[in-house]
């Protein structure tokens, strides 16, 4: 019996005995779970640029005028597949507006509304808000159980209360504050719809409303501004 069969001997009669371990460790390592009624239940984070629209004459974007929001939502598939969903949540938003609207008051109170021509020289005139959003979404998504990876159209309504805002005015040796504008419209409606792949998405958001009930006007004008918001949108799980 040469040297090299006694070799090739023993190497086959191991291997026949520890096969069976091979199977039986295959066997007994844990497998990930397919979860088969995932929801995205996630948390979002976005940032805009926000447009007035709507605009009576001589009013005008000026400066930057952003927002951010953050909040969660609470999936609820409505199919067999879990790729069409209804969601609601809660969120809050801060958003900023840069434009050449006035907003004052009068000794008797009243709130002067005026449009800063070229003839005012002025550092700063902004309008920020602070905003409890209520987003109600219907979803579709290309989501299956085993990726986290997918496109989706997400679409749906804001409901919003926004509370506290403050107009500021700035110019040498004169500053001006208003954080209580009883003609300012502090509910607020907004469609919006969110579509992108994986945790990226775009968003745009249109205000139903205006920023001031017609009680604000200019000249006899009521001042219907409205925003639309485009940007970005994160989602995470």
């Amino acid at each position: 019996m040469t040297l090299d069969f006694m070799i090739k001997n023993h190497f086959y009669t191991l291997l026949f005995l520890c096969f069976p371990l091979i199977i039986l460790s295959q066997e007994s390592i844990p497998k990930a779970e397919v979860d088969s009624l995932y929801r995205e239940d996630q948390f979002y984070v976005g940032v805009t640029y926000n447009i007035l629209t709507n605009r009576p004459e001589g009013i005008r974007n000026e400066g930057f005028s952003g927002g951010f929001h953050i909040g969660f939502l609470r999936d609820m598939p409505i199919n067999i597949r879990r790729n069409v969903a209804i969601a609601a949540g809660l969120g809050y938003s801060i958003n900023k507006y840069g434009y050449n609207l006035f907003i004052g008051e009068e000794e008797s109170g009243t709130t002067t509304f005026l449009v800063l021509n070229e003839d005012f020289v002025f550092e700063t005139n902004r309008f920020v808000t602070h905003e409890i959003e209520l987003p109600i979404e219907f979803r579709w998504r290309t989501s299956i159980p085993e990726s986290y990876r997918f496109w989706r159209v997400y679409g749906g309504v804001k409901l919003g209360y926004v509370f506290y805002h403050k107009a500021t005015f700035v110019q040498d040796k004169n500053k001006v504050q208003q954080t209580a504008i009883p003609e300012y419209d502090t509910l607020r409606t907004s469609l919006f719809l969110n579509f992108g792949y994986n945790s990226v998405n775009f968003q745009v958001q249109y205000s139903l409303n205006s920023f001031f009930n017609k009680e604000a006007t200019i000249d006899g004008e009521p001042i219907d501004l409205n925003t639309i918001k485009i940007g970005l949108i994160f989602y995470i799980l």
